[in-house]
């Protein structure tokens, strides 16, 4: 059994309130997660919310990455899903674990594109 892809959905709590609501440091960081696990970025979009909270994605040749932040909770989730074998989802999601500063953080791995051929 191969899968196409890997998503991996990370629970971030107790994170540093102050990242969970600035922009530029949240666009660098995902930008240099994705970079630093191996995948191509191809666009990225990212909204500010008021009074808080950002959500931004990296469109990338092997998927996206994708965060939702809640800095009034001290929360974040991000969604990490690679297709193929070239990229390393894990090496994005300890980046994002530590700079965001969480406390508490959990993640799932689902195996996306299950074949039975």
């Amino acid at each position: 059994m191969n899968a196409l892809a890997k998503h991996l959905l990370l629970e971030l709590k107790g994170c540093d309130k102050e990242v969970l609501n600035d922009l530029s440091f949240l666009r660098s960081t995902m930008l240099a997660a994705t970079r630093e696990c191996g995948a191509t970025v191809l666009g990225e979009s990212f909204h500010q919310f008021s009074p808080q909270g950002i959500s931004g994605v990296v469109v990338i040749a092997e998927s996206h990455l994708f965060i939702h932040t809640w800095p009034e909770h001290n929360y974040a989730a991000a969604d990490i899903f690679t297709c193929g074998d070239s990229v390393q989802p894990e090496k994005a999601a300890q980046i994002l674990i530590g700079k965001l500063g969480t406390k508490n953080y959990s993640i799932v791995e689902i195996q996306r594109g299950i074949l039975d051929i």
